[in-house]
């Protein structure tokens, strides 16, 4: 690519209308408040976190992925039944965020975005999933308006980490503990009797 392609390309991506993207799909929503409900999915490659225990790990380096026209993206999205697109990756707010969800709306679809909340929010959207990650804590202004809090259990201890995250979190925010996908046949009975004694919180299982 040559040189000047290469500072366009460069400038459309600051701009958010290309994005590095891993892969898109129509299918249900697997895990949180929204489970088994339709939605095209867009995975965007970049993570800044890296948890060792994720099931996606080719979607951390976004120099994997090619840079696709957010306008392609929108057209595609508009395409299927469902009026509801899942951000996901990667940690999609490595990325601008402003364009794509714009032109999301201007198609009257609604937007819902999965973050671990390690980087400043952009773009406007309909429903925030905050998974938080010791490694990278989220921004408080992620927690401000987070409409759910899914912590990943693997163990006893991620608990008290649950609870930390609760507490910044509205009053209004769904709470749900989610087993680790590798350890779920030990994490889940944890998960049960934690919940039997907190309530308040409730259990997501990946249905995907």
């Amino acid at each position: 690519m040559s040189e000047p392609s290469l500072n366009l390309s460069f400038e459309l991506l600051e701009k958010g209308e290309v994005l590095p993207v891993m892969e898109e799909f129509y299918s249900l929503q697997g895990e949180g408040y929204h489970t088994g409900k339709a939605a095209y999915f867009i995975r965007i490659g970049g993570c800044d976190v890296g948890c060792y225990w994720c099931d996606v790990k080719e979607s951390w380096n976004p120099d994997l992925h090619p840079l696709i026209s957010v306008d392609e993206i929108v057209s595609r999205a508009d395409a299927v039944p469902a009026r509801a697109v899942v951000i996901t990756g990667g940690e999609p707010l490595n990325h601008s965020m402003n364009y794509l969800c714009r032109k999301l709306k201007e198609k009257g679809i609604a937007t819902f975005l999965e973050t671990s909340g390690s980087q400043p929010l952009s773009g406007e959207w309909d429903w925030i999933c905050l998974s938080p990650k010791i490694k990278f804590p989220p921004l408080q202004e992620i927690y401000n308006k987070a409409s759910e809090i899914k912590v990943i259990i693997r163990d006893s201890s991620d608990f008290e980490w649950a609870e930390k995250n609760a507490i910044k979190c509205s009053s209004n925010c769904k709470l749900y503990l989610q087993p680790e996908w590798s350890s779920r046949k030990t994490a889940v009975p944890l998960i049960v009797e934690y919940i039997s004694k907190h309530p308040e919180w409730q259990l997501s299982l990946q249905a995907h």
